[in-house]
């Protein structure tokens, strides 16, 4: 307040910069510490890695699947392949064969 009453404000010009000078440092601050900002940069580099690993031990696991259904195919199907799981699974055993049990190893 002047001596006057009238109020003493800053000019449109001076407002329009001082607004467009606070916009400016909120940018540069998200830039360098915000969600995708330059010190976010390492830890992204860091989950990508891991997300890369991730991926190429599930694509191993599936190759190794879909070998696994192919030998098992009803058509096709691989005759050992078969004899394991039946025994494996299902304690299963041909009347010529002889079961040898070992002790637990510690």
């Amino acid at each position: 307040m002047t001596r006057e009453g009238h109020r003493i404000s800053l000019p449109r010009e001076q407002f329009v910069q001082m607004a467009a000078l606070c916009l400016l440092l909120l940018l540069a601050g998200l830039a360098i510490a915000g969600p995708s900002g330059l010190l976010a940069w390492g830890e992204n580099s860091q989950l990508l890695e891991q997300r890369r690993a991730e991926v190429a031990e599930l694509a191993e696991q599936r190759d190794d699947l879909q070998n696994l259904v192919a030998l098992l195919d009803p058509d096709h199907a691989d005759p050992d392949l078969v004899g394991e799981l039946l025994r494996r699974n299902q304690n299963m055993i041909h009347r010529d064969e002889v079961v040898l049990t070992l002790p637990e190893a510690e």
